[in-house]
């Protein structure tokens, strides 16, 4: 039996354009001979809906959708996923597969397993599959899930239980009450196919694959597994689906964060191993959101103020890499306190990604804000006011730009920054997107040197010399902030691994600056509530996976 692996990027709520593009997958597996061609999760909407998914319209039109993709499975048969009314529990929705052939819909399944951690809310918006069935094509009885329906095997759980090496830090899975694929397979299902939306996250792959190698192995059953691709929002979901042998060995494999037509032989002795880089995938993720959001949202263009720093000199990188040179502006604005090495590192990491380059100065517009404010403050001396100002006016004029131009403003601050506050509302953190406000500052450092590997890009000076915000003479960032070597470390424990105040402790760090790092985290929570949103590469984002009321009293 051939098998297509239509890895496919759907845009939230393009009802026609995902199906267009479901059709042409379907004729062009149809031109290489596949029997079948599976699709991922809910692919005629695009995942996560989320609210849409209460307009009743959305769901018809996606009703008509799916119908008319099943006029279209006539040689080759087609599994999707869309999304079907529970007509016994309204407004509840179920989240489907349609098996399709003869240009018909066969059957429905349903998906059993309803993930509500993190990014994840279907219990919102789903009911549970009733019950699972199977389906009989050519000579084998398939078992269709829906993505979490596969990750709830118990014994695994047990095994890869935190701190093992199979953990590989991926620790929000839940254990259900039911097995899904242990059902199936229960009724003669010798064939397990998984259509999944399940986003990025660092670490995620190598688990992922000994996950679903260890569901083959211990059902004896070979499983197909099919991811989007493609960026929605905050959320990158990689592709890399795959298919397994009954003994669990690899022999097919989609590429990584890009639409492909993998057809595979389901019968297939070949074995394939994969070797993959972990900085190496934070980058095409971080591309790939980039490209997605900028242009999903309507935008061609990108502006970016640069400071000199890494920050920013990475964010730019990302987004030439995104959309390409001509696409992106840079936009140096000095202060008084601006070093002349940080504007050349600005004009120098410009001319190396060939992008456009303007010098905007802010000194007249500081010393009027200074001259219009003296009297309001008169008899205060001056402090982080008068910083905040500058970063202010920065903001002000890249949104002018985005307005003017219709360019769309990537804010450059990292998660470092944006879990101590080290950070100005409506200032540097003013944008459309904060492209690495998921990195760490150290991940930021080892994503810089990997750009660079092979040539200088990021000119050295703005990796080596001591991060600043430049808002007062001298200024360093290790004034104000921990070492971040330390910082993200306890961030990590804290924010990712959410350990308490005194397990922290108990890994060594000192008592004061692990009491200090997490009250300014806490406190902080009111800007981090307005940023705009940012790519998810860790295990826990700041944004809509971690979500911590504002007016609290809760201490770690």
């Amino acid at each position: 039996m051939k098998i297509a692996i239509a890895q496919i990027n759907p845009t939230i709520a393009d009802i026609t354009g995902n199906r267009e593009k479901i059709i042409s997958f379907i004729q062009k597996a149809e031109s290489r001979g596949a029997d079948m061609v599976i699709f991922p999760e809910m692919a005629t909407i695009g995942y996560p809906p989320m609210d849409l998914l209460e307009n009743r319209k959305l769901i018809n039109d996606n009703l008509t959708s799916i119908n008319e993709i099943a006029r279209h499975a006539q040689r080759t048969a087609v599994i999707c996923g869309y999304v079907e009314l529970d007509p016994d529990n309204y407004p509840l929705l179920f989240n489907a597969a349609a098996f399709m052939r003869n240009g018909t819909i066969i059957s429905r399944h349903y998906k059993t397993l309803l993930p509500t951690y993190d990014v994840f809310d279907e219990l919102r918006y789903f009911s549970r599959a009733r019950e699972q069935s199977t389906v009989k094509f050519m000579d084998r009885t398939l078992g269709i899930n829906i993505c979490e329906d596969i990750w709830n095997d118990r014994a695994y759980n047990e095994e890869s239980s935190p701190g093992t090496d199979k953990y590989e830090r991926y620790d929000h899975r839940r254990t259900y009450d039911i097995d899904p694929i242990q059902i199936l397979t229960d009724k003669k299902a010798d064939l397990i196919i998984n259509i999944s939306a399940s986003p990025f996250t660092r670490g995620k792959n190598s688990f992922k694959r000994m996950m679903l190698s260890e569901v083959a192995k211990k059902h004896a059953t070979p499983v197909i597994y099919i991811n989007q691709v493609g960026g929605n929002d905050s959320l990158v979901f990689d592709g890399n689906s795959l298919a397994f042998d009954r003994e669990g060995n690899i022999i097919g494999h989609a590429k990584a964060f890009e639409e492909d037509l993998a057809v595979i032989d389901i019968n297939s002795q070949r074995k394939i191993e994969i070797h993959e880089n972990d900085i190496e995938e934070i980058r095409q993720a971080l591309v790939l959101g980039i490209r997605d959001y900028v242009h999903k949202c309507g935008f061609t263009k990108v502006v970016i103020g640069l400071s000199g720093g890494i920050d920013s000199a990475l964010t730019t990188v990302l987004a030439v890499q995104a959309l390409g040179a001509e696409h992106v502006t840079g936009i140096t604005m000095p202060s008084v306190y601006s070093s002349t090495g940080s504007i050349e590192d600005s004009r120098t990491l410009a001319k190396n990604l060939g992008i456009r380059f303007e010098i905007v100065p802010i000194k007249g517009l500081y010393n009027q804000y200074r001259n219009d404010l003296e009297q309001l403050f008169r008899g205060k001396p001056e402090d982080v006011t008068e910083e905040n100002i500058q970063a202010r006016i920065r903001g002000n004029i890249l949104m002018a730009v985005s307005n003017k131009e219709k360019s769309l403003v990537l804010s450059t601050g990292n998660k470092s920054e944006l879990a101590m506050g080290y950070c100005t509302l409506y200032g540097d953190m003013s944008g459309g997107l904060a492209a690495i406000s998921d990195l760490p500052k150290t991940l930021v450092y080892q994503l810089s040197e990997h750009i660079n590997r092979e040539q200088e890009i990021i000119p050295e000076a703005s990796i080596t010399k001591a991060p600043s915000a430049e808002l007062r003479p001298n200024q360093k960032d290790q004034d104000t902030l921990p070492p971040y070597e330390v910082l993200d470390k306890i961030l990590e424990l804290y924010i990712e691994d959410r350990n308490s105040e005194d397990e922290i402790i108990a890994h060594g760090f000192p008592e004061d600056m692990v009491r200090r790092v997490l009250h300014i985290v806490n406190i902080n929570e009111y800007k981090r509530r307005q940023a705009a949103p940012g790519i998810k590469v860790t295990a826990k984002a700041f944004g809509v996976g971690r979500r911590i009321p504002l007016a609290q009293l809760f201490r770690p």
